[in-house]
């Protein structure tokens, strides 16, 4: 008897709030073999809140290199397995391109689930367009850093970066000097979390706030592109849907 291949899940978790969750999600954490979890601490917290009680691996940027093939041959082998991270959606500036390549390379089914993800509200709430946008996830904090910023002067697309609050400063003061002190921008930070904020303004105004405040949680930082806002004579908003 052949046993039949399991699947993968990706399963995005909170990114805040707990309840930041869809039922659909707990259903299948509840139901899968095994969790892969990029910290098993953090998500213990969450899984205990749901009430769910199955087995976790460890699955980060440390060791994935290493295991994804291991994983891939337990779902061959007929096990369903979750990816999930410490908050957000896999693959997402977090771990999950690797196992999903290994999988899709073998023809093992991949299911990834809609759900939170820390850009998405940040880039919405900012006041900017939305029609058309490159994510660029965290910037290299030493080589290429420079040369990437340079590249993106031009990007006609509203920008959206992620930044740690011990660098927020800096980089927004990189962003006056490489884009200009009038570009408008957003900070979103504690997004889905009691003190959530959204802060905009130029660039110049944005820098100087910050210089003053220190900033606290996870930050998500929206640049306007090149030329401003966009106009309906200048963006395709057609819908293909």
């Amino acid at each position: 008897m052949i046993m039949a291949a399991g699947k993968l899940y990706l399963v995005p978790t909170p990114v805040g709030n707990m309840e930041d969750i869809t039922l659909r999600a707990l259903r299948i954490l509840k139901e899968v073999d095994l969790i892969l979890a990029e910290d098993t601490r953090t998500s213990g917290i969450l899984l205990k809140h749901y009430e769910i009680n199955r087995p976790m691996q460890s699955h980060h940027k440390f060791n994935e290199h290493g295991t994804v093939s291991g994983v891939a041959d337990r779902i061959e082998a007929g096990s369903n397995i979750a990816l999930i991270t410490d908050a957000g959606t896999p693959g997402i500036s977090d771990p999950g391109f690797m196992l999903v390549r290994e999988c899709a390379g073998r023809g093992i089914v991949c299911e990834c689930l809609p759900g939170a993800t820390a850009f998405v509200p940040a880039l919405v709430c900012s006041g900017l367009p939305c029609d058309r946008f490159c994510f660029e996830g965290f910037l290299p904090q030493k080589k290429g850093r420079a040369t990437k910023l340079e590249l993106l002067r031009s990007e006609r697309r509203t920008m959206i970066f992620y930044e740690s609050p011990y660098r927020t400063v800096k980089t927004l003061g990189q962003f006056v000097q490489v884009f200009g002190a009038d570009r408008q921008a957003s900070v979103s930070r504690e997004i889905s979390k009691v003190h959530e904020e959204c802060r905009r303004g130029t660039l110049q105004e944005l820098y100087g706030y910050y210089a003053a405040h220190e900033p606290k949680g996870e930050i998500v930082i929206v640049v306007a592109g090149c030329g401003g806002f966009a106009t309906d004579s200048d963006t395709d908003t057609e819908s293909e849907e």
